[in-house]
């Protein structure tokens, strides 16, 4: 089908052959990412205007394959974006390229990822809502020079088939192109979304607090956004519930991420926003990444709760609302975070695989054959709920966190941020923790032209006889990802990476000298592999 008869057909002159290769290459798992701009040595443009217009394009043709709306109605695709620099170059060429595909174009400006899922199950005919599809340009915590697409539409964010489906597609439509391209669309609607998205926000507090005005009003909440797209937090959600912002910081959208990367893994994101609170002596504080899908937390004593503690306590806030519900999460979480869960608060923890996209897919397979799962959440900081639709918003755990202190407050429990430390208590936190990545040359002869997953995957296989062999090391009993071992008081866990030549290494022990044993076990079985670079392996345990 050609999309592209608009585009001036009096130039026959073709523009530089993209093969499908280099479409596929875009491909993230779940998302799409390339580098949107010159400014990196070493890294060429991969996400030109063109090849961006041919992928929006494929996407309005899959949607239309899968709504198949009748010839009287258009479809509407929503699109918003971060604060990167590309990202208003983007979402022109995008907006152009669902126009030549025959769909409406509504343009949200600086947005949320979850933000942007919301728009396809919002009923507003006003603002033109539900929509059919929705884009989002981001990419997530990537330096300043990269960019790229999430895609949802009332059914959830798309997978990685969807995704190899319109990177094919793109590619096909690019064939079709001319060098004079295609003509600005003639009607773009423009919509705050942003308004609504927060006002359902604020509502959700005030409604969980018994209707009251101003539930937070008392707290000092700071907000650090890293310059990326959740700046609204602060004045938006937070003070007109009354609390106190005073003290947030890097609220202005700046793509150049000048003060630190927006990431709530980032050691450190993660001082600056402890640092805030104990500056202001704030009750708590709230981080987020760049398009706000993720969050973590920090208590009034500079306390972070992020990774396994974040996950502790919305297990706990979820467990007290549904008791005996099993938790997905990934497969990184800890030891103790399992006795916590089944133990002290009564749930299951079902440990499945990294990917954010695996867990939550996870949690809706499980509701389907019986097994009740509310909460599917990551240790980077996505974390979703059947409540909120499945969707990955950190704001939106953000306002679980809200919740409880409006209502400890409203309980006469007091103010401050105790009764959020208080629901993780008797976690048992590793003594020392540490992720390497052993590394796979692609261009080793040990590879014989084979795959580095073929490779990475005779890794784990070694390592698996290797523990079968070694009666103090023991296999975790249930284990979806890489090779997961239990000995010396801690475990390992050794995975290859969803989409890059890597073997993280994942290592817990009750202190450095056993998680030195746990690492010399796997060395053992990596230094069988010529192509496999241990150097990390090998500097951590001093050999």
């Amino acid at each position: 089908m050609d999309l592209f008869s608009c585009a001036a057909a009096s130039s026959a002159t073709i523009i530089p052959s993209i093969d499908k290769g280099a479409f596929l290459k875009l491909q993230n798992g779940s998302d799409i990412r390339g580098v949107a701009i010159d400014g990196v040595e070493g890294e060429p443009v991969s996400l030109p205007e063109r090849v961006t217009e041919a992928i929006a394009a494929a996407f309005a043709a899959w949607l239309l394959d899968r709504k198949k709306p009748d010839a009287s109605r258009r479809l509407k695709v929503s699109i918003g974006h971060d604060s990167r620099i590309s990202a208003q170059k983007l979402q022109d060429a995008v907006s152009r390229g669902l126009d030549a595909a025959g769909v409406d174009v509504i343009q949200y400006g600086l947005a949320s990822t979850p933000a942007m899922f919301n728009s396809t199950l919002t009923k507003n005919k006003d603002i033109f809502c539900p929509v059919d599809g929705s884009i989002m340009i981001t990419a997530s915590h990537l330096p300043y020079n990269r960019n790229g697409f999430k895609f949802f539409t009332n059914a959830g964010g798309l997978g990685k088939v969807d995704i190899k489906d319109i990177l094919e597609r793109a590619a096909d439509i690019y064939k079709n192109f001319t060098e004079e391209g295609l003509r600005d669309p003639q009607s773009v609607k423009r919509v705050d979304y942003m308004a609504v998205y927060t006002s359902d926000l604020v509502a959700a507090v005030r409604k969980a607090s018994g209707d009251i005005e101003k539930p937070l009003e008392g707290f000092h909440i700071v907000v650090d956004a890293g310059n990326g797209a959740g700046g609204f937090f602060a004045g938006k959600v937070l003070e007109p519930l009354g609390a106190i912002t005073s003290g947030s910081q890097f609220l202005e959208p700046d793509g150049t991420f000048p003060n630190h990367i927006p990431n709530p893994e980032d050691k450190e994101a993660m001082e600056a926003i402890t640092r805030a609170v104990l500056d202001n002596k704030a009750d708590l504080g709230i981080i987020f990444d760049t398009d706000v899908d993720r969050s973590a937390a920090v208590d009034s004593s500079g306390r972070e709760l992020n990774r396994n503690r974040l996950i502790a306590l919305m297990s706990a806030i979820v467990l007290e609302e549904h008791p005996g519900t099993t938790i997905v999460t990934d497969s990184v979480t800890s030891d103790g975070l399992t006795t916590f869960i089944e133990k002290k608060l009564g749930g299951r923890h079902h440990r499945f695989k990294r990917g954010y996209k695996n867990v939550i897919d996870e949690a809706i397979r499980l509701n389907s054959v019986g097994e009740e799962s509310h909460l599917a959440i990551e240790t980077s900081g996505h974390g979703a709920l059947k409540e909120n639709n499945w969707l990955d918003d950190g704001a939106y755990l953000m306002v679980k966190l809200l919740n409880k202190l409006a209502s400890a407050k409203a309980s006469g429990l007091g103010a401050g941020s105790k009764v959020l430390t208080d629901l993780v208590e008797g976690l048992e936190e590793p003594g020392f923790a540490v992720e390497l990545r052993l590394k796979i040359d692609q261009n080793h002869a040990d590879l014989k032209g084979g795959s580095f997953r073929a490779y990475g995957e005779a890794v784990l296989q070694h390592l698996s006889n290797i523990v079968d062999s070694d009666p103090k090391l023991e296999k975790a009993p249930v284990n979806y990802e890489g090779i997961r071992v239990s000995a010396f008081g801690g475990w390992f866990l050794l995975r290859l990476s969803l989409h890059d030549p890597v073997l993280p290494l994942n290592i817990e022990g009750p202190n450095k000298e056993d998680a030195v044993k746990l690492g010399l076990a796997v060395l053992s079985a990596a230094r069988e592999f010529p192509a496999l670079d241990t150097s990390a392996l090998d500097k951590f345990v001093q050999v």
